[in-house]
Parts: structure tokens; C-alpha cells; sequence
């Protein structure tokens, strides 16, 4: 049986944690705030309690005992093992972790005390700057693909290098819609698409976006700061005016090949080519036709683009005014001409992409 002592020190890192942030709620991770009092009324409980010297929360495996509950909650995870959740004040963001809150506080106040000591450039997290450094001034790439000679700056990018690469796997699936990736990171970013999460809040107006590069975009309307390409690749400094093109380029470096034909072994980097390659190999064989109108592809993703023409759904949503879209390219077309001021070089699109 746990001794009062072994309980004490949880009590002393709560009320160490309690002083140390401000903003931030706790609540223990699978214990709900089921009780009827109002919060005026449980600010005045913990406050008499506290001055009497009652501790009316007592634990049931121990002698432990404390004013406040949040406090008992805490101490329970020392006999259960679990870790209470430290909840973010400003968006609702949680972790187990003290410090990985900190960091993430950082979005909040724009606090960036990572200095480059050979530019001005300053980052919110170490592994940005290191990133910087290597980047712009070393050229340095530590991380070594132990298959092939690939190297790269960061060991996410050599993860998922091995994982689009070599092994093939993309573990991480979607439950909405079936969307799949090598990475949590990414399953987690596009989850957003479907639950309309917002977490980056501009701390100047009521913008928020789904994504931090989002907001540093939409940040830079306010300092008047731009830029022609915002978007950087941190392998070899290429610069892009749009995400969807760095992410196309990033394939040059990764060996990524996610366009797949279905009728023979053959993948791609970039949608046109496997379009291409369709044309040229497979144009007499289309196998899925529309019951609708007779149209008939080579593609079932083309088919059920096309399937839009007939239904008027427009999934694809602009998160600065209320235009939609019923393929992605036209989206990133229209982001790119009404609001990021950009004139995309390529002013046309597939017929396949007009669906």
C-alpha cells in the first residue's frame, strides 16, 4: 500500500505547475467534471477548505488527502499509471507532457527564444532552428537512409522517406473517408478536413486556420511582409508560392511515387505523369463508365470526380471567403489568384481536373 509520503511530492509538482503557467487547465483523463456546483462555488469550497484545513478529497488506497481536486486527480494517476492531460487555455490542445505544452504555448504568444547566432533568424522550437542551420548555413544532413544514399536534415524526413520508400506501409488510416499516410502527423493534420478544428488563431483579428503555415501566411498580411514564395524546403532551400507545389517538390528528395495505376505496376511522383502514362498504355481499356450519362474512364478517383458534374457536390472548401470547389486544383487555383495575389504560371488544367 502506498505511504502518505510517496504522495506528497505529486501534491508539491502540482502546485509548482499550477504557479508556473497561467491560461492553462488540468483535467485527469478519463475522470468528467460531472459535479452540480457552479465555479464561483467551487472557488469558494477550495478557499474555506483551505483555510480550515479541511481536505475533503481523500484517497481510498492511501492516506493522501488535499483541498482541491484537481490535485486528487492528479495523485490518483501516481496508483493508476495514467498521466492527467494538461489542457491549453487559449484552444483546447492537451498533453501529458509540461513541456510540450510550453512549446505549444508558443503559438499563442509568438515567443521564439531559439536565436540563429550567424542571422536574425529565431524559431519557437530548437529542432527549427537546427533545421535553419543545417538549411542555410552547414548544408549539413545527419540523418543516412541505411538502404539506399539518401541523407536528409531531420529524422522525420528520413522516416518517412523509408516509409514511402522502401517499406511501402501507410499504417495510418482515416476512418471517414479511407485517406491513408506513412505518418501520424499527417493523419492527424488531415483529420481536421473533416472535423473543421481550427487550433492557430491570429492574435491581431478572427483568423484561424487548420494549419500553422496557414497562419504564418495569413501573419504576414499584417507585418506587410509578403513574400513571393513563403514556402521553403528545408533540404535544399528551393522556395515555393504554394504548399501544394513544396509538397511536389519534397517527392524529389523523398522518392515518394503515391500515384499508383491500378492496371499495371507503374507509379509516379506527380498526377500529370500517371495521367500521361494512362494515355499512353491503358487508353483503349476504361473500365469504369458513368450510369448517368455513358462518360467513361480509365480511373475510378476520375469517375467519381466527374460523378460531381451530375450531383453538384463541391467538397472542397476556401477557408477565407465561401467559395467552393468540386476538385482540389480548382481550390488551390482560386487561393492562389484571390487571395495570395499570385498569378500561377499554369493556367490550365486537365479535363479530368474541369470534372
Amino acid at each position: 500500500m502506498a505511504t502518505a509520503g510517496q504522495g506528497s511530492p505529486t501534491e508539491v509538482e502540482q502546485n509548482s505547475f499550477d504557479e508556473s503557467l497561467t491560461g492553462v487547465s488540468q483535467m485527469d483523463s478519463k475522470t468528467t467534471n460531472a459535479e452540480d456546483q457552479t465555479a464561483d462555488q467551487k472557488v469558494n469550497l477550495n478557499t474555506a477548505s483551505e483555510h480550515a484545513g479541511d481536505k475533503p478529497y481523500k484517497c481510498d488506497r492511501c492516506d493522501y488527502s488535499t483541498p482541491w481536486k484537481s490535485h486528487f486527480n492528479g495523485h490518483l494517476a501516481t496508483h493508476t499509471g495514467d498521466k492527467p492531460y494538461m489542457w491549453c487555455g487559449e484552444c483546447g490542445y492537451r498533453t501529458t507532457q509540461k513541456s510540450e505544452l510550453s512549446r505549444h504555448m508558443r503559438t499563442h504568444t509568438g515567443e521564439k527564444p531559439y536565436k540563429c547566432d550567424q542571422c536574425d533568424y529565431s524559431a519557437a522550437l530548437k529542432s527549427s532552428l537546427n533545421r535553419h542551420i543545417a538549411a542555410k548555413h552547414t548544408g549539413e544532413k545527419p540523418f543516412k537512409c541505411d538502404q539506399c544514399d539518401f541523407a536528409a536534415i531531420t529524422k522525420s524526413h528520413i522516416d518517412y522517406h523509408i516509409a514511402a520508400k522502401h517499406s511501402g506501409e501507410k499504417p495510418y488510416m482515416c476512418g471517414e473517408c479511407g485517406y491513408r499516410t506513412a505518418q501520424k502527423s499527417r493523419l492527424s493534420r488531415h483529420m481536421r478536413t473533416h472535423t473543421g478544428e481550427k487550433p492557430y488563431k491570429c492574435d491581431q483579428c478572427d483568423y484561424s486556420a487548420t494549419e500553422k503555415f496557414n497562419l504564418d501566411k495569413h501573419l504576414a498580411k499584417h507585418t506587410g511582409d509578403t513574400g513571393d514564395k513563403p514556402y521553403m524546403c528545408g533540404e535544399c532551400g528551393h522556395r515555393t508560392a504554394q504548399k501544394a507545389d513544396l509538397a511536389k517538390h519534397m517527392r524529389t528528395h523523398t522518392g515518394d511515387k503515391p500515384y499508383k495505376c491500378h492496371m499495371c505496376d507503374y507509379s509516379a511522383a506527380r498526377k500529370f505523369s500517371l495521367d500521361n502514362h494512362m494515355a499512353a498504355r491503358h487508353a483503349s481499356e476504361k473500365p469504369y463508365p458513368c450510369k448517368e450519362c455513358g462518360y467513361r474512364t480509365t480511373q475510378k478517383p476520375t469517375l467519381l470526380r466527374h460523378m460531381r458534374t451530375h450531383t453538384g457536390e463541391k467538397p472542397y472548401k476556401c477557408d477565407q471567403c465561401d467559395y467552393s470547389a468540386a476538385v482540389k486544383v480548382n481550390l488551390d487555383y482560386h487561393v492562389a489568384a484571390k487571395h495570395s495575389g499570385q498569378k500561377p504560371w499554369r493556367m490550365w488544367v486537365q479535363d479530368s481536373y474541369k470534372l
